[in-house]
């Protein structure tokens, strides 16, 4: 069999690009195509090194930082690129690239991140946070994501088999689409982790620095608790603005490489979290940590942490609100109740989400796919 896996964009190493290099791993013949490949050469280990088939938006003026810009033109891109030679085609998208041209002799499965966020239910957040809630760009801006949305519910036609990378994202695949999704959840390296019991006096929190992370909420909820220390690892656009609120109890380390973010997560009493994600990736790399997690109560975290009072084994604590009253109560109730948060319960929890099971169950719903009798859907 021949097969293509399609992605979306090739920029950086994050969460989806780890789901990306397993399927990789899984399929190493696979060709790879992607609406823009702009990976340095020190980062395309994670591909194989592999020659990738782009889009006209990769030749696009500016297209290396500006890439986002040209949200507009990704579907007829991701619909120029030419699969048809291939027996089995693979999309892991968050974006267009699940809209990628199939016919009926071929089988597509989509590894689904998140339907596409900004033009769904997130849109008026997406909005707001961009300064387009009023005038001539925000009706411009309005009108774009409703063509997305028209363009990618017609789409969701052209996938056989839908897998989300949590029941939350099922749930949104089943709402913009009407369509059932299996559950896999993302692979983490678990094994890169080893589980501290030896914890030290600070809170730890790292993303990067932009407006959905929430990371400026968590640095003003702590500078309210002088006694409370907080390390804040990342950076981003926003790196600036949450400098400026930050107390002398707060540390703002900035870029770190995965050494120091290792150690600092291993060593801190908890980490906190206040992003709403599709499944969020680092509260389960501080979980292998042994470190229990702070985390808004919303989205794929209600997947990875085991809450105080739910859970015999709890791993965290959720506060209902991204307000800083809710985050400091949690905090307070996990100072509270910190000594039934084992790190083992950390440990073991974290485990159910490491790579081998992540290969074991694509392997699975991918055999399961092959075996379907597509005849009966036309006879």
């Amino acid at each position: 069999m021949k097969i293509a896996v399609v992605c979306d964009w090739l920029v950086t190493y994050a969460g989806a690009e780890k789901v990306l290099e397993q399927i990789l791993n899984i399929f190493p013949e696979a060709d790879l195509f992607a609406v823009v490949d702009f990976l340095p050469d020190n980062q395309r280990d994670f591909i194989q090194k592999k020659k990738v088939t782009t889009t006209f938006i990769q030749h696009m003026p500016r297209a290396r930082k500006k890439y986002r810009n040209y949200l507009p033109f990704m579907p007829i891109a991701i619909e120029q690129l030419d699969v048809s030679g291939y027996d089995i085609v693979i999309s892991s998208s968050h974006c267009v690239a699940k809209g990628i041209l199939t016919g009926p002799n071929q089988i597509h499965i989509s590894y689904v991140h998140s339907p596409i966020r900004y033009a769904w239910d997130l849109q008026h957040q997406y909005l707001r946070e961009a300064g387009l809630v009023h005038g001539f760009k925000s009706k411009i801006a309005r009108l774009i994501m409703h063509y997305m949305r028209i363009w990618d519910t017609r789409t969701s036609n052209g996938v056989d088999c839908f897998i989300a990378n949590s029941h939350f994202i099922a749930k949104r695949i089943w709402k913009c689409y009407r369509r059932r999704a299996y559950v896999i959840y993302p692979p983490v390296d678990i094994e890169k982790f080893e589980c501290c019991e030896n914890k030290a006096d600070y809170y730890v929190t790292a993303s990067r620095m932009v407006p959905y992370k929430k990371i400026d909420l968590i640095v003003e909820a702590f500078s309210q608790m002088p006694d409370k220390r907080l390390v804040v690892i990342g950076d981003g656009p926003d790196f600036e603005k949450i400098k400026k609120k930050a107390g002398s109890n707060i540390s703002l380390l900035g870029f770190a490489p995965d050494e120091v973010l290792k150690d600092k997560m291993q060593h801190a009493k908890a980490f906190v979290f206040a992003a709403e994600e599709d499944f969020g990736i680092i509260p389960v790399e501080a979980q292998a940590c042994g470190t229990p997690v702070i985390a808004y109560g919303r989205g794929g975290v209600l997947e990875t942490v085991r809450a105080i009072g739910r859970d015999s084994q709890p791993t965290g604590v959720f506060f209902k609100e991204q307000t800083v009253d809710s985050l400091k109560a949690a905090i307070e109730k996990f100072e509270d109740n910190s000594s039934s948060i084992l790190p083992e319960f950390c440990r073991k929890n974290a485990e159910q989400f490491s790579i081998d099971i992540f290969r074991t169950r694509f392997k699975k719903i991918f055999k399961e796919s092959l075996s379907i009798d597509r005849s009966i859907f036309y006879e």
